[in-house]
């Protein structure tokens, strides 16, 4: 019986035969539907996947006209930075980075990004970063946002102003370890509103809100009230908000965004509080679970980003990278892997952008 090279959500080359990876297929679907509620995917379309799959060719891709837009995270230091073990490592300003992007790599769309991804990391140097996205906008041509990440576990302790909830809740200290993540999330969106204001007086398009809910439910309600704040003062702002995770993670339990409970919301819940914050692109998460294979985190991503898609109004740029969207957790993903992912989610997920 033939056998198709495939991969493991760790990355890890193995082969498969095209029953083992219908199978994988099948229980990829039916863990979305249980964890989120997801419908499965049609006939068709769990063919058309295991097609794309079982392609011999190194790399696939979409027919011409098909094409979808690009936007990204990180912004400039994907050339910069050398992790070790991956990245550049480039000499290079940002400015140029930026330009490289544009002009040499193609980017629909691009980012400027201070090293220290964070709101609260930016908020006291956003006089010197208005002054590098000026520069940055004077010489570029495709729209460019600002970037980072609400990352509101930089305001608890010992970091921050406000008490830890997990070390509060070791110590039983329940409602304490409530009241801190209130405080952070009402702390956070008056940084989103400030940071976000010298950003588009600067000439910035818009924002883009990398990792959204990484600290839990606080910290995705503070940056939809942070967001919020930003659209009533910035109209023409573009708004680019992407998650953390598939699920929201409730720390707190119980904070709520206009009405709504956000703990626990899988992504067609949670665009739609996304889309009433004002944003106006969303980027859903899928994680990989880095022991199974490919097949199996694929359509497990696939059904969820569609369900997703079928229930948001706003484009959804579906995050897709080291270890979401179903692609292999691996710091230099393969390219294999990334273009079968890449190409499943415009295909059948049918989003509008990576």
């Amino acid at each position: 019986m033939a056998k198709y090279y495939t991969r493991m959500g760790d990355g890890r080359r193995v082969e498969a035969t095209k029953k083992q990876i219908m199978d994988d297929i099948h229980a990829g679907l039916a863990d979305a539907k249980d964890c989120s509620g997801a419908k499965e995917l049609d006939a068709n379309e769990v063919d058309h996947l295991c097609s794309i799959l079982c392609d011999e060719n190194r790399i696939v891709s979409v027919k011409p006209g098909s094409e979808i837009v690009l936007s990204e995270d990180g912004g400039p230091y994907k050339l910069m930075i050398d992790s070790g073990s991956s990245g550049n490592g480039i000499d290079i300003s940002r400015t140029d980075s930026i330009l490289v992007h544009e002009r040499a790599l193609g980017m629909d769309s691009f980012q400027l990004a201070h090293i220290d991804y964070s709101i609260k990391a930016v908020k006291p140097i956003i006089a010197y970063e208005m002054m590098v996205m000026e520069k940055a906008q004077a010489l570029s041509t495709v729209p460019l946002f600002y970037g980072a990440m609400p990352n509101m576990g930089l305001y608890y302790a010992p970091d921050g102003p406000y008490g830890n909830p997990a070390d509060l809740m070791r110590e039983f200290k329940i409602e304490e370890a409530m009241t801190a993540a209130e405080a952070a999330a009402k702390h956070i969106a008056r940084d989103i509103e400030y940071v976000s204001a010298g950003i588009m007086a600067a000439g910035g398009e818009g924002f883009n809100f990398d990792t959204t809910a990484s600290a839990g439910d606080a910290d995705f309600a503070g940056t939809l009230m942070g967001v919020e704040r930003f659209r009533k003062s910035c109209p023409e702002a573009y708004i680019i908000i992407g998650m953390s995770s598939e699920n929201v993670l409730g720390i707190h339990g119980s904070i709520k965004y206009a009405g709504k409970v956000v703990a626990g919301l899988y992504p067609h819940e949670q665009v739609k509080l996304a889309e009433k914050a004002g944003a106006n692109v969303f980027g859903p998460v899928v994680n990989t679970n880095c022991s199974r294979s490919l097949a199996w985190n694929l359509a497990r991503a696939v059904a969820i980003v569609k369900q997703c898609e079928l229930a948001s109004k706003i484009p959804c740029h579906v995050n897709m990278g080291m270890g979401v969207g179903g692609i292999p957790m691996a710091e230099t993903p393969p390219i294999d892997a990334v273009t079968r992912a890449s190409k499943a989610m415009v295909e059948i997920a049918k989003v509008d952008g990576i």
